[in-house]
């Protein structure tokens, strides 16, 4: 069954947005200001019972989809790969923003995305945290190799060393509030979670709140395998035929910071998490590289954080079979 909806394809940047509305058939273009003045004009365009399709467009979209979702207007926001693949599947070849507004709205037509709804307040004052504490963690580590250089220089200035010396302090000192403040967060809106989630063996505080932040408390995913293809630790498979054979390795379409913080803690799961320790073993038996079955160990360790927080309880190593799949 055909559904009736308008779909409007919205191509966005930092200053501008190019909306695609159908009418009577034919595609209307509009390059509006992505600001309250745009919104409002776009606001007075739009037909009845209309969604807003747009990509997921680094920070720029989200005044615009907050406007309209706080107006009752239906939002669908899409990973940019998504429509990128469906534009290559109907052999599009032009690359213009008035092009791509249609072409998502063509997506929008064809797939019938689900509805967008913004995080909730505290999720996103914690995303914002987490990635300015991983930016100053880049600083400080940049610095540390500045000073381990400047050491080893045959004339060391004393001024660049207290310089350098001073800012890393300072550094750690801004890190530790916002780890502080991140920490009373959690525990104010995921208190009961966050401990649970941390009772699994290999899984520390950081990766335990970052894991709760992007699941949104583990409600945005219907399942452990959704999650893992969100974050990139799905591995991939390369092969055609009988002569194409290539190496399996994870999509890494997800979130680096995440990616590598679940590998650590594969390494840790892999000696004192039982059911993970197995995995490791079995697969490396097996003949399977070491690399591998840490990416197998990280699954596992999502799988069992799944599993933990729709069950509400924390991990029992004697009852891991029940809970733990």
């Amino acid at each position: 069954m055909q559904s009736t909806k308008n779909y409007v394809g919205i191509d966005i940047s930092k200053l501008h947005f190019d909306a695609a509305i159908e009418l009577s058939g034919k595609y209307v273009h509009y390059k509006l200001s992505n600001d309250a003045t745009g919104f409002n004009t776009l606001m007075e365009l739009l037909p009845d019972d209309c969604m807003l399709v747009m990509e997921a467009s680094g920070p720029y979209y989200l005044k615009l989809a907050c406007f309209f979702h706080d107006r009752q207007i239906s939002v669908s926001v899409i990973n940019p790969l998504v429509i990128r693949r469906f534009c290559q599947m109907r052999l599009s070849r032009t690359k213009t923003d008035k092009k791509d507004a249609k072409m998502i709205a063509e997506y929008g037509k064809a797939e019938h995305p689900s509805e967008w709804h913004p995080e909730a307040i505290h999720t996103q004052e914690l995303r914002q945290m987490q990635a300015t504490t991983d930016l100053l963690d880049k600083h400080r580590t940049s610095l540390l190799r500045h000073l381990e250089a400047a050491s080893q220089m045959p004339v060391v200035n004393k001024q660049v060393l207290k310089t350098l010396n001073k800012t890393i302090k300072s550094i750690e000192h801004q890190i530790a509030e916002l780890e502080l403040t991140m920490d009373i967060l959690i525990k104010q809106y995921h208190g009961e979670l966050y401990e649970q989630i941390q009772s699994i063996p290999g899984l520390g505080k950081k990766t335990s709140l970052l894991l709760i932040v992007i699941s949104g408390g583990f409600t945005k995913f219907a399942d452990a395998r959704q999650l893992s293809s969100y974050i990139g630790l799905c591995p991939r498979i390369f092969e055609s035929g009988t002569s194409v054979r290539g190496k399996a390795r994870i999509t890494k379409m997800g979130m680096s910071r995440i990616r590598g913080m679940l590998y650590l803690c594969a390494w840790s799961a892999r000696r004192y998490n039982h059911k993970c320790k197995d995995l490791y073993d079995r697969l490396v038996a097996k003949g399977k590289s070491k690399k591998l079955a840490l990416i197998a160990v990280a699954n596992k360790l999502l799988k069992q954080a799944f599993a933990i927080a729709k069950q509400k309880t924390c991990y029992q190593q004697d009852y891991a079979k029940n809970i733990c799949f």
